[in-house]
């Protein structure tokens, strides 16, 4: 038999833990017509909740469930890489405990599998649910993304993808410690045909995703799959320095034709003011990439265990 890993990252799921393994289990017909064993790996982020409580009760009753529980909240990214760290299946699939990943897909991404795919992934074709603000963001980035780097990364892509074994191996073999999952699964190329389906709102709970967080996670996936920044930031920077070297021509000359070396001061404070903009802006940009080689050049482990079932 092949063997499934589900991966199940959680943060604050206690009400979601149970009814995630019930509908997962409705497809047990499915698993045992084509002979696939299951393994279910629930990781919890550092929850505040019941969360390791529900899985250790769901343990109990099914022993094809397991536990990876966090010193802390690491979050998800850390929470994915640590499942995959530990799935030992044919196949690995992450989902999420809220069931806006539907376990009803299943078959359909296995049969893609079957047909000589590495890898099955799901995007949303709508955002039904989502505040309108957060959606126009949303597209913007992903707009970004595309143009700026040459990592490819679908519009509305979810972490709901069935892998294969080779391309799980491939993903854990990048062990950065500022992870950015959605361009990885790109970068480690692998075929993969997309599945499109329509939002699904969350069973129960609040989302952890607000829309600061969402902002510091795109920037992370900004500075991770591309320089483009760092070169508009030079760029600017020349530009700006050729707009000096004309400005003080023209002040050179107006002061030998008109005499005149007071008028014009206004103008004079807007440039200022504006080129020192863009020089904090460059410097913040710079200072982005600077962050993340600072942590990365520590080499401090992604995750913490404090306990695993």
């Amino acid at each position: 038999m092949s063997l499934l890993s589900v991966i199940v990252p959680c943060y604050n799921e206690e009400e979601n833990v149970a009814c995630f393994f019930e509908e997962l289990i409705k497809n047990q017909p499915f698993f045992d017509e084509h002979e696939i064993a299951l393994e279910v790996l629930y990781v919890d982020d550092g929850s505040m909740d019941k969360t390791a409580d529900e899985v250790r009760k769901l343990r109990e009753r099914d022993e094809r469930v397991h536990l990876l529980s966090f010193s802390r909240n690491f979050g998800k990214e850390a929470a994915m890489y640590a499942g995959l760290e530990h799935a030992k299946g044919d196949y690995v699939v992450i989902m999420d405990a809220d069931l806006q990943d539907p376990p009803a897909l299943l078959p359909e991404m296995f049969q893609g599998i079957w047909e000589g795919y590495d890898s099955v992934a799901t995007r949303r074709v709508t955002r039904k649910g989502e505040p309108p603000i957060r959606s126009f963001f949303a597209r913007m980035f992903y707009r970004i993304m595309k143009r700026i780097s040459k990592t490819e990364i679908v519009d509305g892509a979810r972490d709901y993808r069935l892998m294969t074994r080779a391309m799980v191996d491939a993903i854990c073999s990048m062990q950065e410690y500022n992870r950015f999952t959605k361009g990885i699964f790109g970068w480690v190329g692998f075929r993969t045909k997309w599945l499109e389906y329509e939002n699904i709102e969350r069973l129960r709970g609040e989302t952890k995703w607000n829309f600061w967080k969402l902002f510091l996670y795109s920037l992370d996936g900004i500075t991770a799959f591309s320089t483009v920044p760092l070169m508009i930031s030079s760029v600017m920077g020349v530009l700006f320095c050729l707009l000096a070297f004309v400005m003080i021509i023209f002040t050179i000359v107006r002061k030998l034709v008109f005499g005149d070396p007071v008028s014009g001061w206004p103008s004079l404070v807007c440039i200022i003011l504006c080129v020192s903009g863009i020089q904090f802006f460059c410097v913040g940009i710079l200072g982005q990439y600077l962050a993340k080689t600072y942590m990365e050049v520590k080499k401090r482990p992604i995750y913490v265990l404090r306990e695993k079932l």
